[in-house]
């Protein structure tokens, strides 16, 4: 039997050869933004497999970053970093590449999860940024509510750092609108307090957010595709809304949106979720159904049938795995087999590939 899992999607000139991406997923690893040798062995294992890798949010300004060991793409030094990591990954392996561009907002100037995730101490701390001076957390510092200029500064970095994107041949570009990061600070009235043109009701929170889209399209290639990730809610009363959602992807695709990555949460510490495998993409599947776009499901996604059955059942176009390729860097090889179906192999793993192996190697 075909399956939906492995059939080719086309966003705009891109073709993929299946439905599945490695989720962004920050590392910690990078020095001043700038991409260094872990990233050369994430990215270059993670390629010896057949999908799209989503590289980790990517800072678009030094402040941008969520920590000291973020990416970042707003210097030379970034580029010509990340650069050298995906000729080697392009060299050996078999995936196409997507970057994920991002600004923290107020949850930046934070230590690693590994060092507790609070805010930095004050001697290595710099000034957070959000829409409006409310702090994440009682004990996170207030951040600096952007004025127009700074505005104005942040559009130019987010084009900016898509015009790097394109020069190193990137093929996809998601902008991270979710997770309690600027974008979703400015979506949120629970962290949206203005009373200028870029807060107050519907029309107001999401102005900048498109706005900075349209900028970011403009400067994209138009061959190449361009998504966003939205967090459908914040699963706090009073809160960003799955309606609200919605009729900002309609917004987005009448913009030139190509697909939505639809998560959940991430804004404010009151949340209350229950993760569960696939309990995000209920929202994925609205989207897609009332929004008309195509879709990507996040969200303990991790066995290769309840992968194929997202899609084949219309849920979503494609399934992102964070935690499902950390744990196994080969998994399309394995959904594949599993599936009964072929995959791509780097041509030095060829050897593998189950037809290499002698009679009696299980067949998954």
């Amino acid at each position: 039997m075909p399956s939906a899992l492995f059939s080719p999607i086309a966003l705009r000139g891109l073709t993929l050869p299946n439905r599945l991406v490695v989720s962004p997923m920050c590392q910690y690893a990078a020095e001043d933004g700038a991409a260094t040798d872990w990233h050369l062995m994430h990215l270059g294992s993670l390629a010896l497999a057949e999908w799209l890798i989503c590289i980790e949010a990517t800072a678009v300004s030094p402040e941008g970053r969520i920590t000291p060991g973020c990416l970042g793409l707003y210097s030379d030094r970034d580029e010509a970093a990340l650069g050298r990591v995906l000729a080697f990954a392009r060299r050996y392996g078999v995936a196409k590449f997507g970057i994920q561009l991002a600004h923290s907002g107020r949850k930046g100037s934070a230590l690693t999860p590994l060092e507790s995730g609070k805010p930095l101490p004050k001697d290595r701390a710099w000034m957070a940024q959000a829409p409006s001076a409310l702090p994440y957390d009682a004990d996170w510092p207030a951040p600096a509510a952007l004025d127009m200029d700074g505005i104005a500064k942040l559009k130019r970095d987010f084009a900016l750092a898509t015009e790097r994107a394109a020069r190193l041949g990137i093929d996809l570009v998601e902008l991270h609108m979710g997770h309690g990061y600027l974008m979703h600070q400015f979506l949120s009235p629970l962290s949206n307090r203005r009373n200028d043109r870029y807060g107050g009701d519907f029309a107001g929170r999401t102005r900048l957010p498109l706005e900075t889209f349209d900028l970011v399209r403009a400067a994209w290639p138009e061959a190449r595709p361009l998504g966003v990730r939205l967090s459908a809610t914040d699963w706090v009363e009073g809160g960003w809304t799955p309606e609200e959602t919605v009729a900002l992807s309609v917004e987005l695709k009448a913009r030139g949106c190509d697909f939505v990555d639809v998560t959940t949460g991430g804004l404010d510490p009151r949340q209350k979720l229950a993760p569960a495998p696939g309990f995000q993409v209920p929202f994925a599947a609205r989207v897609k159904r009332e929004a008309g776009i195509a879709v990507m499901a996040v969200g303990l996604i991790a066995e290769p049938r309840q992968a194929e059955t997202i899609v084949a059942e219309g849920q979503a176009d494609m399934v992102a795995l964070a935690r499902g390729a950390m744990d196994d860097p080969r998994w399309p090889w394995h959904a594949a087999r599993a599936l009964g179906v072929e995959t791509a192999y780097a041509p030095q793993m060829i050897r593998a590939h189950p037809k290499t192996w002698p009679p009696g190697r299980p067949a998954a």
